[in-house]
């Protein structure tokens, strides 16, 4: 093969080649197909409440003292010898009732609180429900 030939063969092949690598390097990421991102979850189990369950109140005791008109004096003696002053925190029969069903409002607000959190706690600590 001549020199010409070959001059003739090397410019044919650089005037194929180059629009063919411009091609390759625009079309690079495409070559390959689409790829597709997937994207999954992973479920995390539930962590255990590690909260202690309220402990019941340890309430004192109260002693009544019921004082009536005919046993006043009586009480106020019984009182005065076993060295206790004699203070009145009075309050009607009415009056009782209400705060009766002030303290049954009172536990039963307690009880669904409990209610609740037993609850939270059974939610939170089963497993696959």
């Amino acid at each position: 093969m001549s020199n010409i030939n070959k001059d003739k063969s090397y410019r044919l092949a650089w005037i194929v080649a180059v629009p063919l690598m411009v091609c390759m390097l625009l079309s690079g990421c495409s070559i390959g197909g689409e790829k597709k991102i997937k994207i999954f979850s992973v479920e995390q189990p539930r962590e255990k409440l590690n909260y202690p369950m309220p402990t019941p109140l340890q309430m004192e005791e109260i002693r009544w003292i019921i004082i009536t008109s005919e046993n006043a004096e009586e009480v106020f003696k019984k009182l005065e010898e076993a060295g206790i002053d004699p203070v009145l925190f009075g309050i009607t029969d009415k009056d009782f009732q209400v705060l009766a069903r002030n303290f049954a409002q009172i536990r039963q607000k307690l009880q669904e609180t409990n209610n609740l959190l037993e609850e939270y706690k059974k939610y939170y600590e089963t497993e696959g429900e």
